[in-house]
């Protein structure tokens, strides 16, 4: 399912216009992305949990040279799914 599937999808479901729900679609997406980048975690009941982690700095190996080089650490979005979600995928 991609963007334009879900906003008619949602135009359809809450008896909005498609401009009016491409418009909360990306209300919400642009809250969510605000508040992850404030690294804040996002909490939606029975959906899941989005929060940003960060990933230590660690050595790795260049495939090509087989030489030691060192992988700086890195903050990466993660979602972890809620109990409703993980029932209803089962």
């Amino acid at each position: 399912m991609n963007k334009v599937e879900i906003v008619a999808s949602l135009a359809e479901k809450a008896g909005l216009t498609k401009q009016e729900a491409e418009k909360a679609f990306d209300s919400l997406f642009d809250i969510l992305i605000d508040s992850l980048a404030e690294g804040e975690k996002v909490v939606i009941s029975g959906f899941g949990t989005f929060e940003v982690k960060t990933r230590k700095a660690r050595e790795g190996h260049d495939p090509r040279s087989k030489e030691i080089i060192q992988i700086p650490s890195i903050k990466a979005a993660t979602f972890k799914p809620g109990k409703v979600l993980k029932e209803k995928v089962r």
